[in-house]
């Protein structure tokens, strides 16, 4: 199944979306909220109809699991051996304050690993895609683009820019390097930065959602670091029952 699907479609998808939500970006627009009060534009459900009305036409036999759609139960999506993963918009927050830091999300899971992955922040123009056995890039870059050497010396510590917990910063803060500095960004940017190797390790602490991570965690694994479990040091899975993520590590 991995190998008839060509990355380079799932990218134009995402851009097809962007060329929507950027759009809307540029001029004033409502924000709604829903029932767990995270807030919901007119982008999200624009992007997300490009991006499952899309996927459906190339690869109609593969189910899709999307934020902005009705949740599947578990009993029906337990079976799934591949299936899409989707966030049309991972940073709604981000995009509301206009700060550029947001990011579309297409990933395919096979089981409960992520196998393909595609991360497009369109304000920045930055694209990262990954297929598994076939490496993890930026803008045709092949990932990591930086090594930190001497991390005992400087490491380079990225967390979220809107979700910040307490556990986090004391997890940070107990680091063993003679220089810590802390980098804030917005989305799943977060994790493509430890893929970049512009950060050395993310920690979060704090709730996150499968669909949150799933894309740029294909990214993380196929650019050599990994994303880890905090309670038990074991990679990241997915399409569990439920589907709140565990707080979590990525790095190396």
């Amino acid at each position: 199944m991995l190998k008839s699907i060509d990355i380079k479609e799932i990218e134009a998808i995402a851009i097809e979306a962007s060329d929507a939500i950027m759009k809307i970006y540029v001029k004033d627009f409502s924000v709604e909220y829903k029932d767990d009060k995270s807030p919901l534009t007119e982008a999200d459900t624009k992007a997300n109809e490009i991006i499952c009305k899309r996927l459906e036409e190339l690869y109609p036999t593969i189910p899709m699991m999307s934020e902005e759609n009705k949740e599947v139960p578990f009993e029906v999506r337990k079976n799934w051996e591949y299936y899409w993963c989707i966030d049309p918009i991972d940073g709604t927050k981000e995009f509301i304050k206009k700060n550029d830091e947001f990011t579309i999300n297409i990933a395919l899971i096979h089981k409960e690993t992520p196998v393909l992955g595609v991360v497009y922040a369109p304000a920045i123009n930055e694209m990262y895609s990954a297929k598994k056995g076939y490496g993890a890039f930026k803008n045709g870059q092949k990932l990591p683009l930086v090594i930190n050497s001497k991390p005992e010396e400087k490491l380079f510590v990225v967390a979220s820019k809107s979700h910040l917990s307490e556990e986090t910063q004391q997890f940070i803060n107990a680091l063993n390097s003679k220089e810590i500095e802390q980098i804030s960004k917005g989305s799943s940017l977060k994790l493509c930065m430890v893929a970049e190797g512009i950060a050395d390790i993310y920690p979060r602490l704090a709730p996150t959602m499968e669909w949150d991570t799933a894309a740029a965690d294909a990214v993380v694994r196929e650019s050599g670091n990994m994303t880890y479990q905090y309670e038990n040091d074991k990679p990241m899975i997915y399409n569990k029952e439920n589907l709140l993520n565990p707080w979590f590590i990525v790095k190396k």
